[in-house]
């Protein structure tokens, strides 16, 4: 048998920076395999729809949309939540390497 990646137990406390959207939703940034994750807490149609911090704003959001699982949710809020976040995690990677992002 080759290597292994386990996902750990995913639970409310798992997630690193959390903006909600709704009272049913919100995108979340999570450690992933190396690096942080950013898609929907909720997902309806996949439970692993979600692209690296790294990749451009809109792409992220073009991948995850599927899983927004409310209408009243805008494009708009979810980029916004998706540039807080990444801002967020740039920040704390930064302070995490003694460094300025």
């Amino acid at each position: 048998m080759g290597p292994m990646a386990l996902t750990p137990l995913i639970t409310e406390d798992y997630w690193m920076f959390r903006v909600r959207l709704s009272p049913s939703q919100a995108i979340v940034a999570f450690p992933k395999f190396g690096t942080i994750g950013i898609g929907f807490a909720v997902e309806e149609s996949s439970w692993n729809t979600n692209l690296p911090y790294t990749c451009e704003t809109e792409r992220i959001y073009e991948h995850i949309a599927r899983n927004k699982g409310d209408e009243s949710i805008t494009c708009e809020d979810c980029v916004a939540a998706i540039r807080l976040i990444q801002d967020a995690v740039e920040d704390a990677v930064a302070a995490e390497s003694g460094g300025a992002a």
